[in-house]
């Protein structure tokens, strides 16, 4: 039985059943069934159905963005801007997918010509995570689907409604009744479950986002089964600010790029690595903006902060805090557990942060900013790589062309200069190093999950 909780209240909002292996084989074997009948369908029938699909999400945007703040307590207002986002990535890819999926033509001899096709390889089974409820699920989604494939998802237990709520989403634009199917699976059965699932014949693509421990855990069953796999996991995020940046216009950004979502997205801006010349001037203003947010009911529009999504998330964020201060972090706000009901942590903000303390090295999933002082550029860029995670970046300078020399040397997939970090239907995304490997979104995210095929004839 899975229980969801509201974290705001610690009250329970629903219980589901948890399904046995034998209903999740016969899933498969008829999502694979409604996969192959899916693959003759032409993509631009396939567009019909998910602009449909966009269509349907906005003009229900309202319910699912209530549904996702009950359920893992995001702001109402940022949950709205998920699930339109969540259209908007639909609309990309039936505006897209004919030119992404075109066959490539060429002629290789006299005589010989070469087709390059990108076929469907059947059912994908995604491994989604609670922080976007939504959007992690739809980003995969979408492409895989526009590319001919079934999609089963495996969701966290703690948004159980919004994977429900999702699959007939697709049902009711009129998708094939077993084309995306989710699966509910018990938290202490989801190893056993998920090796069944990759190891099963209707199973031919893994995606996983989720923490650096579950990418491996599932890299390994899917290497094993000689599946392909994209994995987007945990990140790092440094923010480096040169001592030309606009500093008022980079406190901004960054103190919103760390509590967006109370600071529980795997691309916050995590690490604010900032030039000594201008480090006391940013420190200030970012502790005035992280004293101002306000942390409260995330169905009131005037919060910025909601609660963690669970108490383990919070206790263990607490305890990261906890022992960098007692090895010499000074904590400038925050950093207390609040009285009452719900699993609140306030905006933190720890300075002076040095190699050693658990902040410095582990990614901190919740709204806690640590700020690491450097004398110079090159300082700055060994501390931004000095981590095991590679997954986004940033640098503030007025200089743009200084800017992109500092971006080039960043060990990371994803590099915004003077803004946040964030995915975009229009760009790839994903990681390196701990962060995981291969992509989604743009061109490059329909083409994870397809057979690249090769012909030769002549004549």
């Amino acid at each position: 039985m899975i229980i969801t909780v509201n974290p705001a209240t610690e009250e329970p909002i629903a219980e589901y059943q948890t399904m046995t292996s034998g209903e999740i084989e016969e899933i498969l074997e008829v999502s694979l069934r409604d996969a192959l009948l899916w693959k003759r369908v032409s993509i631009p029938e396939r567009s019909v159905l998910m602009r449909r699909l966009a269509a349907l999400m906005r003009r229900q945007k309202d319910r699912h963005a209530a549904l996702i703040t009950r359920e893992m307590g995001k702001p109402l207002a940022q949950a709205v801007a998920e699930v339109e986002k969540c259209a908007w990535v639909c609309d990309f890819y039936a505006d897209n997918a004919v030119s992404f999926l075109k066959p490539e033509k060429s002629v290789l001899d006299e005589g010989v010509r070469g087709v390059v096709k990108f076929e469907p390889i059947g059912l994908v089974l995604g491994i989604m995570p609670w922080n976007f409820p939504f959007w992690q699920v739809f980003r995969f989604a979408a492409p895989a689907i526009m590319a001919g494939n079934g999609i089963i998802v495996k969701h966290a237990p703690s948004v159980t409604g919004s994977a429900i709520a999702i699959e007939t989403l697709f049902r009711e634009a009129g998708f094939p009744e077993h084309l995306y199917r989710t699966v509910h699976v018990a938290v202490e059965e989801v190893d056993s479950m998920t090796a069944l699932m990759i190891e099963h014949p209707a199973v031919q693509g893994i995606s996983v986002t989720g923490s650096t421990a579950a990418g491996r855990a599932v890299g390994a069953k899917a290497g094993r089964a000689l599946k392909k796999s994209v994995l987007e996991l945990g990140g790092s995020d440094p923010y480096l600010v040169l001592d030309d940046a606009d500093i008022s216009q980079a406190v901004a950004i960054c103190a919103s790029a760390r509590l967006l979502n109370c600071g529980q997205s795997c691309i916050s801006a995590k690490r604010f690595i900032v030039h000594s010349s201008v480090i006391k001037e940013f420190e200030l203003l970012l502790l005035q903006r992280m004293q101002s947010a306000v942390m409260g009911d995330p169905f009131d529009r005037a919060v910025e902060i909601g609660p963690m999504a669970r108490q383990d998330l919070r206790e263990q964020l607490h305890s990261q805090v906890c022992r960098s201060v007692l090895q010499g972090a000074r904590l400038l706000c925050g950093g207390a557990i609040p009285e009452g009901k719900g699993f609140f942590y306030p905006p933190t903000l720890l300075s002076g942060v040095q190699k050693g303390m658990p902040v410095y090295s582990e990614e901190t999933f919740g709204p806690v900013a640590t700020l690491i002082e450097v004398a110079d550029e090159d300082e700055a860029i060994r501390i931004a790589n000095d981590t095991s995670y590679g997954l986004g970046s940033a640098v503030f300078s007025r200089n743009i062309e200084r800017a992109l020399a500092v971006a080039d040397q960043l060990q990371t997939g994803n590099c915004f200069v003077n803004s946040s970090v964030k995915s975009d239907p229009r760009l790839p995304f994903g990681g390196v190093k701990e962060s995981g490997y291969g992509r989604e979104l743009s061109l490059y995210g329909i083409h994870e999950f397809v057979n690249i095929k090769s012909l030769c004839f002549s004549g």
